[in-house]
């Protein structure tokens, strides 16, 4: 096999064993199914144009999520310049859980609303705790101190949490 073959294959194989990230970040920062769907294809080809970057002595999940929050960033970036004027489809996907309950199912879907309405800094920031990164990995894939992650997280649960009492009362 020539060597440009393996790494499309190494790329492939390291893809399909992260694919849920890439999925889950699209889908935290886009509204319509057809976004979601552009903007897997855009990570999925900015991945790949950056593979021969990747140091595979670090872990993939952490270089995916750096690249995929990244191109999403950018992407809703584009779509609020473009929105104004326009006609879009503004439905939001339904959050993929396996919620045994219709109570839990409502659960989960009032948690991706409160996440839809974040900021991008801070929805990258959640996305990334709620997947049990360490704050050490959130700082390395987010560019910043490990204290400023834990600082970031105090306030983003503070708001969070008074956003699920605004919404409750």
């Amino acid at each position: 096999m020539t060597k440009t073959r393996d790494r499309q294959e190494e790329f492939c194989d390291l893809l399909e064993a992260h694919r849920k990230i890439v999925i889950k970040v699209a889908r935290a920062y886009c509204r319509s199914a057809h976004d979601v769907e552009d903007v897997v294809q855009d990570i999925v080809g900015q991945m790949w144009r950056s593979f021969d970057r990747y140091d595979p002595r670090r872990p993939f999940s952490t270089w995916a999520y750096r690249i995929a929050l990244n191109v999403a960033i950018s992407a809703m970036r584009t779509r609020r310049r473009h929105r104004s004027g326009s006609l879009q489809d503004d439905s939001v996907p339904e959050p993929v859980c396996d919620a045994g309950s219709p109570e839990q199912a409502a659960m989960v879907r009032e948690v991706f609303d409160v996440i839809e309405r974040l900021d991008s800094w801070d929805r990258a920031l959640i996305l990334l705790y709620l997947d049990d990164f360490t704050h050490a990995e959130i700082g390395e894939i987010l560019g910043i101190s490990v204290t400023n992650v834990s600082t970031s997280l105090s306030r983003l649960r503070k708001k969070i949490g008074q956003r699920f009492k605004a919404a409750n009362s």
